[in-house]
């Protein structure tokens, strides 16, 4: 009797050992995890780590597509970019997001960019804006339409795109008038959100920068950005839903085109959980998202 609740407990041991590491130790992992299990639509990874600056294999992309997908489509395309406060994360526990929206009928491209003291503004910015102009000049052969671009990111990545969007020195050309990026989805993104706290995530990542109003999407408000969809739950106690209200104030008033979507009682989690099929039942965000970013690719 003892020998067999030993071996039990080595066993269990060993899957938690096993599902631990295939998570890559990570909450968002389990998550992933659990969307690969979970029965629902969901599309298919057609590439994994492909580079879009360097050899470096966290400088690269993971590429996810509809079930019925073929190359020669010319599907809209979302980008994704992760949170983890520009100092945890990775592309490949996040493809449930990229199964996500691929299953609505988008090319997804899902981003990892170089994180902590690597990553330490403007580096994590360059690789965003890297890593969207390699899916504009390369997303064609995957079946992606490069001029109907779409930019989304939850947290850190959300302030991301946010800041690639609004800032020109980024994208230029491909965020402006006519340019192939036609919107922003950011879920509980930081906009407004100085002064730092010192040795907090954005103090380290973005504290030494001077001017420090550069780190801000805010600042950047202007009326000829791509247009603005910001996800936001009322509880968020994280990244507080005064974030997204400010930002979109501040580019209507501009003359551009921006909207919150307030979920009641959502706290910071729980505006990136329901693109897993885990929990898609909670709120409707996904279909939300997938309604603004069919309107501005259509």
């Amino acid at each position: 009797m003892i020998r067999m609740v030993m071996f039990a407990v080595v066993l269990l041991a060993l899957l938690g050992l096993g599902v631990g590491y295939a998570a890559r130790w990570q909450m968002v992992g389990l998550l992933d995890l659990a969307d690969r299990f979970t029965p629902g639509p969901a599309g298919k990874q057609i590439a994994t780590a492909v580079p879009y600056a360097t050899d470096d294999p966290i400088q690269s992309v993971d590429v996810y597509a509809p079930q019925d997908a073929a190359p020669t489509d010319k599907r809209p395309v979302i980008i994704w970019f992760h949170g983890g406060g520009w100092h945890h994360g990775g592309r490949d526990v996040y493809g449930f997001a990229g199964r996500a929206f691929a299953s609505k009928g988008f090319v997804t491209v899902v981003v990892g960019y170089r994180l902590g003291e690597a990553g330490k503004f403007p580096g994590f910015m360059e690789d965003a804006a890297a890593a969207i102009r390699w899916t504009h000049a390369n997303i064609a052969r995957y079946g992606g339409d490069p001029d109907r671009l779409v930019l989304a990111g939850h947290s850190a990545g959300a302030h991301m795109v946010e800041l690639a969007a609004l800032d020109p020195r980024w994208l230029g050309e491909l965020a402006q008038p006519g340019g192939a990026v036609r919107g922003v989805i950011g879920l509980a993104g930081p906009a407004d959100f100085l002064p730092f706290t010192p040795g907090d995530s954005p103090d380290r990542a973005m504290g030494h920068v001077r001017p420090i109003e550069q780190t801000q999407p805010i600042h950047y408000a202007r009326a000829d950005a791509p247009s603005l969809w910001l996800a936001h739950g009322d509880a968020d106690t994280t990244v507080r839903i005064g974030n997204s209200i400010r930002l979109a104030a501040a580019v209507t008033d501009a003359g551009g085109q921006a909207e919150v979507k307030r979920y009641p009682g959502i706290d910071h989690s729980g505006t990136v959980t329901p693109l897993s099929l885990f929990y898609r039942d909670t709120i409707p965000l996904l279909e939300d998202a997938v309604v603004f970013a069919r309107r501005v690719t259509d």
